[in-house]
């Protein structure tokens, strides 16, 4: 059975992001940690997704908020056959935090879906569209949802969850 890791973004995801509402639906799943969350730095947080895939007894689900796709997407390349597939939802923008985009530019081995909206301050949905189409990915406008975190109106988030079981089925 594959169990899912959780992938927050810059300051993790609070009690009442949507990732934390899933992560209580989820028996299964696995909350990433990061030694700072306040600092992003693609190479130490995609050491620390890498981690949570190793430790895994077997594949695994992820899904990732913003710096934590970006982290993902590193990860997910460095262990092609542990993945089972990625829910990558509202992207960072790799240049807004000074990233290299080389860094980002395999195709995912993976099934992979990026949920982007129209309107979010960290990444234009060009940029998120562009980057689904780098990885292989299915690419998916939500329209105007902000962030699609809990100061656009994303805590419990139904559709999210329903996106991801979608993505498990296949």
């Amino acid at each position: 059975m594959a169990s899912t890791l959780i992938v927050p973004g810059l300051r993790n995801s609070g009690p009442t992001h949507w990732q934390t509402w899933l992560e209580q639906r989820l028996p299964d799943a696995q909350r990433i940690e990061q030694a700072d969350w306040e600092r992003t730095c693609l190479s130490d947080w995609a050491a620390r997704v890498r981690d949570g895939i190793d430790a895994a007894a077997g594949p695994v689900w992820i899904v990732a908020h913003s710096f934590g796709c970006l982290a993902s997407v590193t990860a997910g390349c460095a262990r092609p056959g542990r993945i089972r597939g990625a829910l990558l939802v509202a992207p960072a923008d790799p240049a807004r935090f000074g990233e290299p985009e080389a860094l980002l530019e395999e195709r995912l081995p993976f099934p992979s879906l990026v949920v982007a909206s129209s309107n979010d301050p960290w990444v234009s949905l060009a940029s998120a569209g562009r980057w689904a189409a780098q990885w292989g990915a299915d690419f998916l406008d939500i329209g105007p949802a902000g962030h699609i975190n809990v100061d656009s109106g994303h805590g419990p988030w139904a559709d999210g969850l329903q996106l991801f079981r979608r993505l498990q089925a296949g």
